[in-house]
């Protein structure tokens, strides 16, 4: 072939590989949205938006003592936030979903490329990813969702993971900053796992000194996640500090944090998910293009070791165990374990044969796995094909609800449980009152709401007193919510309802300014020996849900 044939033939290649990168990206998003496509609020949209919100616009819902807390995620609120300037909070989830899957779906198929060397791979990668966090995770973990600080943060770690894969260290750190800067946590177990990579199989492709500078602009970049993570721990009062801890770690985020609180069968599945991933990948740990990866999900598992030994502090030491659980321990192996079985599937297909179509130095001779290619191309698609039905079934599941995640409650009491069309009927209730409160009354308005809803902000766009879900993250304001939650939702009525006492009713509207209180009619039963002030007359009707104001 004449040199001019060779140059119009990769330039015609370069063309095809740009459009192939465009609608690989496409197909991921879309695939995003398959898993995780319901109307918004989606899980902690509800959550982020509306802090977002009141950090562009201080006045909005000034009276809640959640939106007026001090805000960790700086960055997350600055960016995406400024969308809740322009849009309505419903437009900004979908955007902001939009612009973090793009994000997100461009690290994927950029990192799976790295690995595998072929186009359109990274779809199997996500699949099995996607269902692995969901029907795998030790404590909660989810990636592919709604719009909130970690999306974008992984988008990131991504991103740094095919920099390890390329063997380009230095660039790895920079980007684990950002990925901290949007969430600390998020992406600061993953800087803790990359060091374990480094130190085991990084140092040969790139030595310690060339790792210095990048370590210290990462840390900066950082720094905007950090710095207000760390204020959120200062109390005035030592006591208080140690009280939040205990309130976050044992009680508000235990789902999450403690491992005596997770049932058995979490610590079952995402065992099978650590074999099987240590199955597939230990034969590729060899690979050039793998070898980090590896150790990386090596070090996230560690990390969930750790958080597992610490476990058992709260027996011995409660104060120190909720202090040092508090950090989400299991987040890194919840994230980077199903990845890295996705990844070893790709890894696996390339050393079988199915890959390089523009490999950029991959050696698929490097892999030291033994088994016969046939049998690593079953074995890939088995995972792959498994994964498949298991996305099915939990976005055939999330269809048949038709409305948002944030609105269903499998069971409001302790007595009964909703069946579908139930729940799909108190969600049209709740937003008809939401809906009237945003009509009726002033925007500076506080009101009492039922103790299982956390979208009121979202809808209603009024202050609350408070709710179980939007739990302050600085320590004087978790002390404050946690008090006042079990003084609103007392004990002695299970945490369900409000009391009906009218001194107590009169203190509540003189110590937090509630003059009127909305009720689930499930919970407290269809009157109420208080003035009713929605749904009145025949043009107003609500069987769900009923406005009262507070003697």
């Amino acid at each position: 072939m004449s040199g001019a044939a060779a140059e119009l033939n990769a330039h015609c290649r370069g063309r095809r590989g740009n459009w192939s990168v465009v609608l690989e990206t496409v197909l991921l998003v879309l695939l995003f949205f398959v898993a995780a496509g319901d109307p918004p609020p989606a899980i902690n949209e509800a959550h982020y938006l509306v802090l977002a919100k009141n950090f562009w616009q201080p006045e909005w819902c000034a009276g809640d003592l959640f939106v007026n807390s001090n805000k960790p995620h700086v960055l997350f609120h600055a960016t995406f936030g400024a969308l809740t300037q322009v849009f309505s909070l419903a437009t900004a989830a979908w955007l902001g979903r939009l612009i973090a899957w793009t994000m997100l779906a461009f690290a994927l198929q950029s990192l799976t490329r790295a690995v595998c060397g072929r186009a359109f791979v990274s779809l199997a990668v996500a699949v099995v990813w996607i269902s692995g966090v969901e029907w795998f995770n030790l404590a909660g973990e989810w990636v592919i969702g709604g719009i909130e600080a970690k999306v974008p943060a992984y988008a990131f770690v991504v991103a740094a993971m095919t920099q390890m894969a390329l063997g380009k260290w230095p660039r790895v750190w920079p980007l684990l900053g950002v990925a901290s800067a949007f969430h600390v946590l998020a992406g600061g177990w993953t800087v803790v796992a990359a060091m374990f990579a480094y130190a085991i199989s990084g140092r040969q492709q790139s030595p310690l000194s060339k790792q210095l500078l990048p370590l210290v602009i990462g840390g900066a970049i950082a720094m905007l996640g950090l710095w207000p993570a760390l204020r959120m721990s200062e109390a005035s009062n030592p006591v208080d500090a140690i009280a939040a801890a205990k309130y976050y770690t044992y009680s508000r985020i235990a789902h999450h944090l403690m491992p005596a609180s997770f049932p058995t069968h979490w610590f079952v599945r995402h065992g099978v998910l650590v074999a099987v991933t240590l199955a597939a990948a230990w034969p590729l740990r060899q690979d050039k293009r793998f070898t980090a990866l590896f150790w990386l999900a090596v070090g996230s598992c560690g990390i969930a070791v750790a958080g597992l030994v610490l476990g058992l502090l709260p027996r011995f030491a409660p104060d120190l165990g909720a202090q040092l659980l508090r950090f989400y321990w299991f987040r890194a192996t919840d994230s980077i374990t199903p990845l890295t079985l996705g990844l070893a599937v790709a890894v696996g297909w390339r050393c079988a044969g199915w890959g390089s179509e523009f490999a950029g130095g991959i050696e698929t001779e490097a892999a030291t796995g033994k088994e016969p290619a046939a049998l690593r191309r079953i074995l890939g698609i088995l995972a792959v094909g498994t994964a498949v039905v298991l996305l099915g079934i939990s976005s055939w599941k999330n269809l048949s609800y038709g409305i948002p995640v944030a609105t269903r409650f499998d069971t409001v009491t302790y007595r009964s449980t909703e069946s579908m069309a139930a729940q799909q009927q108190a969600y049209r209730d709740w937003v008809a009152v939401c809906r009237w409160v945003d009509d009726s009354l002033p925007e500076d308005e506080i009101l009492i709401t039922p103790r299982h809803q956390y979208t009121f902000k979202w809808y209603a766009q009024r202050a609350e007193v408070v709710n179980w879900k939007d739990v302050p993250q600085d320590a004087e304001s978790l002390v404050q919510w946690y008090r006042r939650f079990f003084e609103i939702y007392p004990r002695r009525l299970g945490t369900v309802r409000v009391t009906i006492r009218y001194p107590e009713l009169r203190r509540f509207r003189e110590q937090y300014g509630a003059r009127f209180m909305i009720v689930d009619r499930r919970v407290v039963g269809p009157t109420l020996p208080l003035v009713l002030v929605y749904p009145q007359g025949e043009a107003e009707t609500n069987a769900t849900y009923a406005v009262y104001r507070l003697p």
